[in-house]
């Protein structure tokens, strides 16, 4: 069989080093019994990994070009179900039975999405190990203030907690990118009753990051300028305040002030 050749376009870097999986297995708490969803198998290395440990894996891979790498990767592997399609349009919520872990070294160009859309639109998922570039898993659980604190950080902050972080040489990737990475590893924590007005909240404040927070909300046609700053004082914020300054809980208690 000819070598794969991975595809930029895809954010394609296969996992090829078979020594980070026991971390993977440790991080992702892996059990008999879960059903995995694992979102871009590439060589299968970490698939058949997975197969080994626990009742199903649900793979969904893009690159319908891979098909025969993984069906010789996964042969007799009668416990995994290959899924073919963008993984952030296939109706995950759709797959039976239902996946209690996502557990993936995730293409880079689709990391953040397929994170926030799982934690929001995948109730049924309660554990994550994921493989991102370090940049992203800092700014998943980054503190307010901090330059890599954001949209992404506030919603994944108010939806799960981190478990673990382990940091990755490029070197365990074909081929080696040029950032480092990291694994990432959290659960699903009770999110707030009114998560998605948050969220529009949210993207609304740091859509204007150099502004302040009320001109962003203004501007985005949340409120008038007088009930933003009343809403923040409310909150005990200053109407200078910025969207970075604010932790997660203010948030939500920003949302239900502006509601009344």
């Amino acid at each position: 069989m000819a070598p794969v050749v991975p595809k930029k376009a895809l954010g394609q870097h296969f996992l090829v080093d078979p020594n980070l999986l026991g971390v993977i297995g440790r991080l992702a708490v892996l059990d008999r019994s879960d059903v995995v969803l694992e979102i871009g198998p590439g060589l299968g290395v970490l698939t058949r990994y997975l197969a080994a440990r626990v009742s199903l894996v649900h793979a969904v891979e893009v690159d319908r070009s891979l098909e025969p790498v993984l069906a010789d990767a996964l042969d007799g592997a009668a416990n995994v179900r290959l899924h073919w399609g963008d993984a952030l349009r296939l109706d995950l919520q759709a797959l039976e039975p239902p996946r209690g872990k996502l557990v993936a070294t995730l293409p880079y160009n689709i990391a953040t999405p397929v994170i926030v859309e799982t934690l929001v639109g995948l109730s049924a998922v309660g554990r994550w190990c994921v493989m991102v570039q370090r940049e992203v898993a800092d700014r998943l659980f980054a503190e307010p203030s901090t330059k890599a604190y954001g949209a992404v950080s506030v919603v994944v902050r108010l939806t799960a907690r981190r478990t673990g972080l382990h940091s990755v040489s490029r070197h365990v990737f074909r081929p080696p990118p040029r950032v480092e990475s990291a694994l990432v590893a959290f659960e699903r924590i009770t999110p707030p009753p009114r998560l998605t007005e948050v969220r529009t909240l949210v993207d609304a404040g740091f859509g204007h990051r150099r502004k302040t927070l009320a001109n962003a909300l203004v501007l985005a046609g949340l409120g008038g300028r007088e009930s933003v700053v009343d809403a923040l004082d409310a909150i005990g914020r200053p109407p200078t305040v910025r969207a970075e300054e604010l932790e997660p809980g203010a948030w939500v208690a920003l949302e239900e002030v502006l509601r009344r």
